[in-house]
């Protein structure tokens, strides 16, 4: 299943600015914009505290294959930790703008060796403009194409192959995916262009991977060592793009001719992921990816109790909201992909994604529906 949304722009609403604003109110009356610094401290010490048990435990076990078990122990550990850093770097965890920012870059380049800097230019771009082409650089992939123009870019007969099931191979490929990121924020901090505090950066990326390399190879043998990072490294790519991917991909894509008030950009694209609390331990709050467009700077714990309101508010509008579960999420990213990569095939018409003026609304407002058809 893909979807899109039409190519001309939708009827001004009146009122909309004004009904999020309300909205808004409504959830700072309820005090669920307060910090939660119980909550954050907690997991900040108890990240610390949890990566020097693994530390023991890795120097005890010592040279053996069983260390490679322990190399995704780490890496799930270190995807959970990266969570953290991107709950600060959306000042969800400090009133202080300085503090979470400091937050940020010792949780993400001193304890998971990614630069804080790469990742937050790229992710506010995509906070600012999710899946909108041309805006979005999670939709600028140079190995999976997410419009029809990228896909039909290649003319050998290997890439168009490879484009109409690049679906079934995006989850083996995010085992690459730990790599990449690590390559890329190193090759930002290094580069010519002016970055914010480069020789922080730079500094805290060096001891945490050579520190990680240099604890490798005092307690394994070289190939053993390089086994070992292999595995941490695929299973955090592994981990970090599962838990991404099914926030947006194969939600309606924007073109870049339309223009779409805050709330209509930020929840047509979206979907979540239900499942409960547990769901959200396993995504780091990401399966509330709704809630979170909407209130980037809200404390985790306060998504999962905003959610009613933001549903009751898009029911009243008349916005669709999705959620699913994540299995169902993970088979629409992969037909999506599927999709967009067949050539002969028009990708947006299963299902089609319009946005139109219904009159059923009370007292006349307009709002905007899904307009669904099928193969």
């Amino acid at each position: 299943m893909t979807s899109t949304l039409v190519d001309a722009p939708p009827p001004r609403e009146r009122g909309t600015a004004s009904d999020f604003t309300a909205l808004t109110r409504r959830v700072r009356d309820a005090g669920l914009m307060r910090r939660r610094y119980g909550y954050y401290w907690t997991k900040l010490i108890g990240s610390v505290v949890l990566l020097a048990a693994w530390t023991v435990g890795f120097v005890w076990i010592g040279e053996s294959w069983w260390q490679l078990a322990n190399a995704a122990v780490l890496a799930v550990l270190m995807t959970q930790i990266a969570f953290l850093g991107h709950d600060a770097a959306h000042r969800q965890i400090f009133a202080s703008g300085r503090w979470n920012d400091w937050t940020s870059l010792v949780v993400a380049n001193l304890l998971v060796g990614m630069s804080y800097g790469w990742w937050q230019s790229k992710h506010t771009r995509h906070h600012s403009g999710p899946n909108k082409v041309g805006t979005d650089p999670d939709i600028d992939l140079a190995a999976v194409a997410f419009t029809p123009e990228r896909a039909h870019r290649h003319q050998h007969p290997v890439w168009r192959w490879l484009m109409a099931r690049q679906g079934w191979y995006f989850f083996p490929l995010l085992l690459l995916e730990g790599l990449s990121m690590h390559v890329d924020g190193i090759q930002r901090v290094v580069s010519r262009r002016p970055v914010p505090r480069r020789w922080v950066e730079i500094s805290f990326l060096v001891l945490r991977l050579g520190g990680l390399v240099t604890l490798l190879l005092l307690v394994l043998p070289p190939g053993m060592a390089a086994a070992f990072l292999g595995v941490q490294l695929a299973v955090f790519g592994l981990y970090m793009g599962s838990a991404f991917a099914p926030n947006h991909v194969g939600m309606p894509l924007v073109s870049p001719k339309l223009r779409l008030d805050f709330l209509r950009r930020q929840v047509l694209v979206s979907r979540n992921i239900s499942g409960g609390r547990w769901m959200s331990v396993l995504m780091g709050g990401l399966n509330l990816q709704i809630e979170h467009h909407l209130f980037p700077s809200m404390s985790r714990p306060s998504l999962r109790k905003v959610k009613a309101m933001v549903v009751e508010h898009c029911t009243a509008v008349g916005v669709p909201y999705t959620e699913m579960s994540l299995w169902k999420a993970y088979g629409q990213v992969v037909d999506h992909l599927n999709t967009v990569g067949l050539k002969n095939r028009d990708p947006f018409l299963c299902p089609l994604v319009a946005v139109r003026r219904t009159p059923s609304m009370a007292e006349g407002q307009p709002a905007f529906a899904l307009a669904r058809t099928r193969d």
